[in-house]
């Protein structure tokens, strides 16, 4: 095999890993639609305290995260890598409201979870109710 052949094989087997990697997060948030559905399997959604979830895993946990301060806003991650997204990347500091469709910042906001453990943001506690009423309805 010559020299070129191996370089292209290599090249184009980075970019097909690469463009799997990017794309990934993509398909992960248009599952949005697939929250509801989730959530009907789990529909005992509870109001959670901030500080007990990582915002980056969007995972409650039963210790407290560790808080990180930015802009005068606190957010909590689960290790040193997620505080350092929450400082660094200001898109993971915010979420979707499954309700009202409406971003919302994770400090901000009114945090549920279901058993398993993932958390929804909302931007208000009526729309956890509705989430809520709604969830349960269909299970």
């Amino acid at each position: 095999m010559n020299t070129l052949s191996v370089f292209t094989r290599t090249s184009f087997f980075l970019f097909v890993l690469t463009s799997l990697f990017l794309l990934a997060p993509m398909t992960t948030a248009r599952g949005s639609s697939d929250d509801a559905s989730a959530a009907s399997k789990n529909s005992d959604l509870s109001r959670v305290d901030h500080k007990y979830v990582c915002m980056i895993t969007n995972q409650r946990y039963d210790k407290e995260q560790i808080p990180t301060s930015v802009e005068g806003k606190t957010y909590y991650g689960c290790c040193e890598m997620c505080k350092a997204k929450l400082q660094n990347d200001s898109n993971t500091r915010f979420a979707v409201d499954p309700v009202s469709g409406n971003v919302v910042d994770k400090a901000l906001a009114v945090i549920g979870a279901v058993p398993d453990g993932k958390v929804y943001y909302f931007e208000n506690e009526e729309n956890l109710k509705s989430f809520k009423s709604k969830t349960d309805k269909e299970s």
